[in-house]
């Protein structure tokens, strides 16, 4: 298992894994017939096993549809797995329910893509930031006000914005009240899925600089979920790389940048633009559709597309391996 391989090559308190999913599987069924009885389902995250560290961000990379805000969301809790484990601290939160799940997600906040639907146009942005402390803590208005104060200034928002609604405000003052408001609990952990992508390009680069700024600033640690491999270079530490509900390659930034090693990573890097990149990538094109979720291929998910498959590709799974150090691949080429 890629997690207990991962495992054995840490050491040190600065390598703790603050997160582990190990072995996660989210299956949807598909229902069918008068009944509306199961006849088949939906395998949007199939068998994953990553770790993130304390003060770490994870780029998490794929086409759409590969499972990457699934993943965020069981995370999150929001969805029950149907297999596998996800430990938090240390402790296992995979079945945790009540009021236990309630205090130990005040740990782990997520900020959603289109900040103007992920909050309430019905209060003002004072109100929205508060909420999550005025649920989960007894604390007194004067505390809470004083905590929105101070959190306004920390996302680069002016005092008087706490009186506003969210439509008096622009695309980038939207989702910077969305990370005030995840702020709020103090958490450890933050799912930022598509947290910029539906941002201009220049504010983009003022959000990214903020979360830079926020995760040195209150030792945070983020799973940073993108199709935008150009951000995700410039905010992760490490990236994985997803395909049809599968990991198939982890491995640091230079890494993965410089030197990919699953075939499909190498054309997902091929395909991206680098103004940077001095020796310029040759362009791999892949034939063929994204299989269906519903109905993955046998062996490697990749093989009906993978320009370098062999016959073993459709018959056997390939494990995710360190191939180098610290690279982990799931591809039989190695």
């Amino acid at each position: 298992m890629i997690l207990e391989q991962q495992n054995d090559i840490r050491t040190g308190e600065d390598n703790h894994y603050l997160l582990e999913v190990r072995n996660v599987k989210m299956y949807f069924p598909i229902t069918g017939g008068v009944l509306q009885r199961k006849i088949g389902e939906v395998k949007a995250v199939d068998d994953i096993s990553f770790g993130i560290r304390r003060g770490e961000t994870l780029g998490l990379v794929g086409e759409s549809g590969c499972g990457k805000s699934t993943t965020g969301r069981v995370i999150m809790r929001l969805y029950d797995p149907t297999e596998g484990s996800i430990m938090f601290d240390g402790q296992d939160i995979t079945r945790m329910k009540g009021d236990r799940l309630r205090q130990i997600r005040q740990n782990f906040q997520m900020v959603f893509q289109d900040p103007f639907s992920s909050l309430n146009p019905r209060m003002n942005v004072g109100s929205i930031i508060a909420e999550p402390l005025q649920v989960n803590a007894r604390v007194s208005q004067a505390e809470v006000r004083e905590r929105v104060s101070y959190l306004l200034n920390v996302v680069g928002l002016p005092q008087e914005a706490s009186l506003k609604h969210p439509h008096e405000f622009s695309g980038g003052q939207r989702q910077r009240i969305a990370i005030a408001r995840a702020l709020i609990l103090n958490p450890k952990l933050m799912v930022l899925d598509e947290a910029v992508s539906a941002l201009d390009v220049s504010i983009q680069a003022q959000i990214i600089n903020l979360l830079d700024d926020l995760r040195e600033q209150f030792g945070l640690s983020y799973l940073f979920i993108s199709h935008n491999l150009s951000v995700v270079k410039h905010v992760s530490h490490r990236v994985g790389v997803m395909y049809l509900g599968r990991m198939v390659e982890i491995a640091s930034r230079s890494q993965l940048y410089s030197s990919p090693l699953h075939p499909y990573s190498q054309s997902l890097l091929s395909a991206a633009p680098e103004a940077s990149r001095k020796a310029k990538r040759e362009r791999i094109v892949l034939t063929g559709d994204v299989p269906s979720p519903a109905k993955p291929p046998s062996g490697c998910a990749f093989h009906t597309r993978c320009p370098k498959a062999m016959a073993k590709c459709g018959e056997i799974r390939p494990e995710l391996q360190e191939v180098m150090p610290e690279q982990f691949v799931a591809c039989h080429l190695y």
